[in-house]
């Protein structure tokens, strides 16, 4: 399985961008895939999952801000992202999890995904 995340880039606060993650190797109903970020100096945190199933999780710090969209089509998840804040500057990578959870707590969790993609960046200018 790899996943490909792109579609990051400079964008000025309050401003919107698109992630995508392609995935290959499963079909994208078949995984959970998470996105999580890693700012300067930070470490690695949660943003947003979506299951199997189609229940989507988000950290609280983005919610109403952010929304994860799956394409059966195009084997691809999408993270749009509005009204940007400089804080939220980081690499973001995308992830899957082949195994099935039955609680958000492990959605959340970076060790609970199996694949990685190999991050894009985000910058978030004031």
């Amino acid at each position: 399985v790899q996943l490909q995340a792109s579609g990051g880039g400079s964008v000025q606060a309050g401003g919107s961008l698109r992630l995508s993650c392609a995935v290959s190797g499963r079909t994208i109903g078949s995984v959970a895939v998470g996105w999580f970020r890693r700012a300067p100096g930070k470490e690695r945190e949660f943003v947003v999952a979506i299951t199997t199933g189609g229940t989507r999780y988000y950290a609280g710090s983005v919610s109403g801000r952010i929304a994860i969209l799956r394409s059966n089509a195009e084997n691809t998840v999408y993270l749009q992202m509005n009204s940007l804040k400089p804080e939220e500057t980081a690499v973001y990578y995308c992830a899957a999890a082949g195994r099935r959870y039955s609680n958000r707590n492990s959605f959340t969790q970076a060790q609970k995904y199996d694949y990685w993609g190999q991050g894009t960046q985000v910058t978030v200018s004031s």
